[in-house]
């Protein structure tokens, strides 16, 4: 059986793709030294919410998803990120591959609530693996699952993710909205004569929060 360790080296935001992702430089070690002529690798990647402290500010963000810090012994849970495939070329000792991973700004998912929350510091992640380890001898191929205990944890700079989306979305970020939705905030717009879609939810808001203290 291949004995094979992973090791995340380091992120940064994918260049030149047409949609926002991060690129994950990752590290497999073929740990029998046994030449591999190919693996299709298989990564879950999961957010872990408990490796980290959270200031009052990331509480208050994260209320939707976990509820209120009170209750978090019992709510904060891990969430996934991500499923992707990785092919590996042939390599014998080691070998150091690019991971690249899409990232959303659909406020609807949770994995990108959480990281749109977390402004600074890092945030936890484990990198989840299985897959098909192919191998070469004696002019035979033979096949194996890559070992169910292969896995790695990585500390994302919370400024990557945040890099990424700033560069598809300068100053702002996106919300999915149901056409009817769109089609009363436009005319609430006509109708005051309002600017920008920022500036009427602005007004709608500070409305609603005018009731809330009456």
């Amino acid at each position: 059986m291949t004995m094979l360790a992973a090791t995340v080296l380091g992120a940064q935001p994918s260049a030149r793709t047409a949609s926002p992702g991060i690129t994950f430089r990752l590290r497999l070690e073929n740990v029998d030294a046994a030449r591999i002529h190919a693996m299709v690798l298989r990564c879950q990647t999961r957010l872990e919410p408990r490796g980290r402290r959270y200031t009052q500010d990331e509480q208050e963000r994260l209320f939707e998803l976990f509820g209120d810090a009170s209750q978090w012994d019992r709510t904060l849970h891990g969430l996934t990120w991500a499923q992707s495939t990785l092919a590996v070329p042939a390599f014998e000792r080691r070998i150091e591959i690019d991971l690249p991973l899409a990232c959303t700004y659909d406020l609807e998912v949770a994995s990108a609530k959480y990281l749109h929350a977390i402004r600074d510091g890092d945030v936890p992640l484990v990198f989840l693996f299985s897959g098909t380890v192919f191998k070469v001898a004696d002019a035979r191929l033979s096949i194996e699952p890559v070992p169910w205990d292969v896995e790695t944890s990585y500390r994302l700079p919370a400024g990557v993710w945040h890099s990424t989306m700033d560069h598809f979305f300068p100053g702002g970020g996106w919300v999915r909205l149901q056409r009817e939705t769109i089609d009363r905030l436009q005319a609430f717009r006509g109708r005051n004569a309002v600017v920008s879609w920022d500036d009427a939810i602005g007004r709608l808001l500070q409305a609603a929060g005018a009731e809330e203290l009456a």
